[in-house]
């Protein structure tokens, strides 16, 4: 089932169907239920003749509605869900499962904005399928019954799924302010970090230097005593400015996993982390902070996991990251986001591998060389003249 995943396949899927509703296959899935137009197939008495060229009539002009409905909101939702159910009504007479269409009629209806108009319409579908079926067609109440046990059930779970994508929305838009909001106080810090550590060193490696330059006749040894004091400031705010720097690379991995903790345990997932001694380069610890990322996402949509867990630790002289679930596990397909992560990585050295198990879970786990640590922190360096 590779070929699902491929990328021309997804787009198709997602002109069809919105992709923002994370819904994936499923309402291609749920078409499956059309199937039951087909069963006079089976009993063909319970059908008139001429059923299945009507009925194959029928769905073609129900597909557009489907999808589009897909789409719709607010009134044009209303006018679909009716277009639903008018094009089962001339079908009832000829096929005793034209039912289907109200019944999908009813799935889409939890579609308005409001519970109570959602179920004046589902009702009111229903009951003019109803009435149409004790006046115009024989054996009505077997297919009436039908129609309002599984209407309800749809109208049931359509709704429950609807409340459910509706959460995620909220969700997705609260981790990102968490994001925006982090982003922001880190700027800050940043600010206040470099005001209170470069402004004063700066002001007084003017002043000495100043100094020295006026001493420079008059009293060469005094000028090289300030250039001496000079030099030693000036290692002091490059050690300053190493520390600070450090410090806005801690908060790297540590906001991205707090980050993920807001998301999993939102989603009733237990989170754990242990981030141990972090790189020595700004740049291999952006890159470990995105894999974070992109596996915590994948943990969130796919795994159906109750546990997760992020650990950063030293193995022999290498950096290694592992990001654990206990989800369903599955093969394995590469995707953008991993073949992103998986060239991001490649970059200075480090190595990914994704181990999953059926019904046991997944775990990614990035190895940096320790070779490729020095070799980033050194270019990271900048040298001082």
């Amino acid at each position: 089932m590779n070929w699902l995943n491929h990328p021309q396949i997804l787009a198709w899927r997602d002109r069809l169907v919105p992709p923002e509703h994370d819904n994936g296959w499923a309402p291609f899935i749920s078409l499956g239920y059309l199937l039951f137009l087909f069963l006079p197939v089976l009993v063909p008495r319970i059908a008139e003749p001429n059923w299945l060229p009507l009925t194959a009539l029928a769905l073609l002009v129900f597909l557009p509605l489907y999808f589009r409905a897909c789409w719709a909101r607010g009134r044009e939702v209303a006018l679909l869900v009716v277009a639903m159910t008018v094009l089962a009504l001339p079908l009832a007479q000829i096929n005793p499962f034209s039912n289907t269409f109200v019944i999908f009629a009813c799935a889409f209806a939890p579609r308005l904005s409001s519970m109570r108009r959602s179920l004046l319409l589902a009702f009111g579908v229903t009951v003019a399928y109803s009435i149409y079926l004790m006046a115009f067609v024989r054996g009505a109440p077997l297919t009436i019954g039908i129609t309002y046990l599984v209407g309800t059930a749809t109208f049931v779970g359509s709704h429950f799924m609807r409340e459910n994508q509706r959460k995620q929305v909220a969700l997705r838009l609260s981790h990102e302010e968490v994001r925006r909001l982090a982003a922001l106080a880190e700027r800050e810090r940043i600010g206040r970090d470099l005001h209170d550590l470069l402004g004063h060193t700066l002001s007084l490696i003017t002043l000495k230097s100043e100094l020295a330059n006026r001493l420079w006749e008059r009293d060469l040894h005094a000028a090289r005593q300030e250039v001496r004091e000079v030099e030693r400031v000036a290692r002091e705010a490059l050690g300053q400015v190493r520390r600070a720097v450090t410090g806005i690379r801690a908060a790297g991995l540590a906001a991205e996993t707090a980050s993920a903790k807001l998301l999993l345990e939102s989603s009733g997932i237990v989170f754990q982390y242990d981030l141990g001694r972090l790189p020595p380069s700004p740049e291999i610890e952006t890159s470990l902070a995105l894999a974070v990322r992109e596996a915590v996402t994948n943990i969130h949509r796919h795994a159906r996991a109750t546990r997760a867990s992020v650990r950063l630790s030293q193995d022999g002289g290498d950096l290694l990251l592992e990001v654990r679930d206990n989800g369903s596990g599955n093969d394995i397909v590469p995707g953008n986001g991993l073949s992103g992560m998986r060239e991001r990585l490649a970059q200075f050295g480090a190595e990914l591998r994704v181990d999953s198990i059926r019904n046991q879970g997944t775990c990614l786990s990035v190895r940096v060389p320790q070779a490729a640590q020095r070799a980033q922190a050194a270019t990271d360096v900048v040298p001082v003249q």
